[in-house]
């Protein structure tokens, strides 16, 4: 799963330096497709459920699952690219939110709000505790922010391993000590989606696209991550977590290669 991780991670970044106003969301999956085959990985959502592309991107009112087209992006534009990858039948699967060009302030903040609530989440979890605990801190974490903002209950995290989504289900919004115990050997995706609005949504007639009701801008981060003995470890990050886990005070667990 690391090895996987590390694909995607690569691919994510390749991806997201790619973005620019004028480049289509189809050419920003061709991108990534040609970084996870080019690594001998394949594609976690590429036909999975029907679904017709490697990665899914979201713009702006688009809060996940929105299919790579002929959209043209524009500067200005708020867009989140979620993507997966196998390597000898183990999944990883992560998400990034970046502007496009010169990004507003609001959708900024709004962005940096996701991000830092997923790694509030991630650094809740703990063997022995529950997910529960993960779900309550990022929701507290946002519940603390001066600025208000919708949490999206409707879509969760999951569990993920030979499968890319498996039990449990992981969600933004809950109580510590409730949900299923957080044992050794579980692997999580952790992945918070918030709105600039309320956090009411639907999906389009592509059956696959979900979008605020209010027209409000949202944003999406994910990391898939698991707990050692010695700590967390973060599989889709290239550092594996370590430099979050030491802003956050939690214990860095990777395993030897």
């Amino acid at each position: 799963m690391r090895r996987a991780g590390l694909v995607v991670a690569d691919a994510l970044a390749t991806t997201a330096t790619a973005v620019k106003a004028g480049i289509t969301t189809a050419e920003l999956d061709a991108v990534a497709a040609q970084v996870i085959c080019s690594s001998g990985a394949t594609p976690s959502f590429l036909g999975y459920l029907g679904y017709p592309a490697t990665t899914c991107i979201s713009v702006n009112n688009e809060i996940v699952h929105g299919i790579p087209g002929p959209r043209v992006l524009a500067d200005g534009d708020t867009i989140s690219i979620d993507c997966g990858a196998i390597v000898e039948g183990w999944h990883g699967d992560s998400a990034v939110t970046v502007q496009v060009g010169t990004g507003s302030a609001e959708a900024t903040a709004l962005s940096e709000a996701t991000r830092l609530a997923m790694w509030h989440g991630i650094g809740a979890a703990r063997l022995g505790g529950r997910i529960g605990d993960i779900s309550s801190a990022i929701e507290d974490y946002v519940d603390s922010l001066a600025t208000a903002y919708g949490i999206v209950a409707d879509y969760t995290g999951h569990g993920i391993g030979s499968a890319m989504h498996q039990p449990p289900d992981v969600p933004n919004v809950g109580r510590a000590g409730k949900g299923p115990k957080i044992v050794l050997g579980m692997a999580l995706a952790i992945e918070p989606m918030l709105t600039a609005g309320e956090p009411d949504n639907s999906v389009l007639g592509d059956d696959w696209t979900v979008v605020t009701d209010d027209g409000s801008i949202a944003c999406h981060w994910e990391h898939t991550m698991t707990v050692t003995e010695q700590g967390i470890w973060v599989l889709t990050s290239p550092d594996g977590g370590e430099a979050m886990l030491a802003r956050l005070g939690v214990p860095f667990g990777p395993l030897a290669d």
